[in-house]
């Protein structure tokens, strides 16, 4: 059986720019290679694709200038067809070579953050008909709005903390109003956070009016929607992956993140160690030393979790849990969480290698049950309005 071509994808126009190349380039390297040739594909901060073996060589970015000066730009058309990778610019036209292509057979797609982890690249795939690694559109884009996502997560009575939500603009255009408002619903203690954004980047909490102020102002530089959450008193963090999709599903073994602050910052969850180990790296306790019944608690939560939002592939979802009441909130889901959390899988027997395997063969199974469903309807419709058999915008009859 010859060998499938899987792209790799990472980087893009996302703040989590750096974490993702990390997750990429792991993901390469533990990719059976007698069953898969990777291609990578690196997608610069400026939004360009590139390719090339010195792409999957993590001290070439060091000097990302001369990396791409020795790479080869690259694009995908969104159209189903036999070659979906091409080089750029093409070369078409009289006397001139066929374009040169990679045909792909699925796509990995690592990124963290906007434009990769949102469903953006996803409808790209979708319309491209290519098989993919990971969440579906919808799925996407719910897991990275913090609104939505708890908005989807109170309809199907799964606990998460009080919380308020407004726009960007509303804060510059009364802010009097908005601080009120968060006040007259919230108390004291309060995470504020960018609605769409990972890695603790922009999160700030405040104990009070004037903290509330600066951490507004510190997450409206990232984005347009700004969620505001009740802190939980003396909380316990605790992460659970999923694997799998629609029902076939299971959770893994739970992990409590160890840090002295009271929430995991950036450099808590990457710089820690060695980067090239990414999440793996950081100070955990695996499994959780937690009882064992709210274990089974956090784990039944993940996959009611995982599915509320229609996810697939492997993903984490991050609990709050008090430390004296022992009450668990459901944080938020990760839907390509960091070095796609193959650290929780490892104690459940399943190697990396394994992990990614697994992921693959899952985008190859989504894929065959999408391309059952029917996408075109043949009718007369278009004829009959060209012959002139409509009057006042409706069909007669």
């Amino acid at each position: 059986m010859p060998k499938l071509n899987i792209g790799v994808m990472f980087g893009g126009r996302s703040v989590e720019h750096e974490v993702s190349i990390i997750t990429g380039i792991q993901v390469a390297e533990n990719i059976d290679r007698s069953k898969y040739d990777v291609t990578p594909i690196y997608v610069a901060k400026d939004g360009n694709w590139y390719t090339g073996d010195d792409i999957l060589n993590i001290k070439n970015y060091k000097d990302i200038n001369s990396l791409l000066s020795r790479s080869k730009k690259v694009f995908m058309p969104p159209i189903p067809s036999i070659a979906n990778l091409y080089f750029y610019p093409l070369k078409t036209g009289l006397f001139k070579k066929s374009p040169e292509f990679i045909k792909l057979d699925a796509i990995f797609p690592a990124f963290h953050g906007m434009h990769g982890e949102d469903g953006t690249m996803q409808g790209l795939f979708e319309i491209a008909n290519i098989p993919y690694v990971g969440s579906v559109v919808t799925g996407s884009a719910v897991g990275m709005d913090k609104i939505i996502m708890k908005d989807v997560f109170k309809a199907n009575d799964i606990p998460v903390v009080n919380y308020t939500w407004f726009f960007r603009k509303d804060y510059e255009n009364d802010s009097k109003t908005v601080i009120e408002k968060v006040e007259g619903k919230l108390k004291y203690p309060l995470f504020i956070k960018p609605a769409n954004l990972g890695s603790s980047i922009g999160i700030s909490k405040a104990s009070d009016r004037e903290g509330l102020v600066n951490a507004i102002e510190v997450a409206c530089k990232y984005d347009r929607k700004i969620i505001v959450e009740e802190g939980v008193k003396d909380p316990v963090e605790i992460n659970c992956s999923c694997l799998g999709m629609d029902d076939d599903v299971v959770a893994s073994v739970c992990e409590q993140p160890v840090s002295w602050r009271e929430f995991l910052s950036y450099d808590d969850k990457y710089m820690r160690g060695s980067s090239t180990k990414g999440m793996k790296s950081a100070a955990r306790k695996i499994p959780a030393p937690i009882p064992d019944e709210k274990t089974e608690e956090i784990r039944n939560l993940t996959t009611r979790v995982f599915r509320a939002l229609d996810c697939s592939g492997v993903s984490r979802v991050d609990f709050l849990m008090e430390k004296e009441s022992m009450k668990v909130y459901v944080n938020e889901i990760n839907t390509i969480p960091g070095s796609i959390a193959f650290y929780l899988w490892e104690p459940c027997g399943i190697s990396f290698k394994e992990l990614v395997d697994k992921l693959i063969e899952i985008a190859l199974k989504s894929y065959a049950e999408k391309n059952k469903n029917i996408y075109t309807y043949d009718t007369e419709l278009l004829l009959k309005i060209s012959s002139g058999g409509t009057k006042g915008g409706k069909m007669v009859k």
